[in-house]
């Protein structure tokens, strides 16, 4: 399925995916431990959500052990750019300049992070330079 075909994930299954992402293939009492650290969590409201999402292909039921295990179909990088764009796309207008702006505007960033954000730039800027000579 390809990303434009694939559903989004709802503020919920992204949690249980993030946990799927971190962890791995796990069982749902894996994660249901995982979530009911940071809030309070039903059980049976977990299954339900990673029934949906193995009916809606973002994630996979192996039935092969009595309990069953459940892995990510998307790379956790697929969803956030998927996510990323529909979000520049709806509240930015398409700007990069803006979302990055507002991102930057909205939460301090480490100095590290400051640095690799740098460093992604000079990248894409040699990126940009080399297409250009090419042309």
């Amino acid at each position: 399925m390809s990303s434009s075909n694939r559903p989004q994930p709802t503020d919920g299954e992204l949690e249980i995916l993030r946990v799927l992402w971190d962890r791995g293939p796990s069982t749902v009492r894996v994660v249901f431990a995982q979530l009911s650290r940071s809030r309070p969590v039903g059980y049976t409201t977990v299954l339900k959500f990673m029934q949906i999402m193995a009916e809606k292909g973002l994630v996979r039921r192996d039935e092969e052990h009595r309990a069953h295990l459940y892995e990510a179909m998307v790379p956790r990088e697929s969803t956030q750019r998927q996510l990323v764009h529909d979000l520049l796309d709806r509240a930015f207008g398409g700007s990069p300049l803006q979302l990055v702006m507002q991102a930057l505007s909205t939460k301090r960033a480490t100095p590290d992070e400051i640095s690799q954000i740098r460093h992604l730039l000079d990248q894409h800027e040699q990126k940009s330079r080399k297409e250009e000579k090419s042309k």
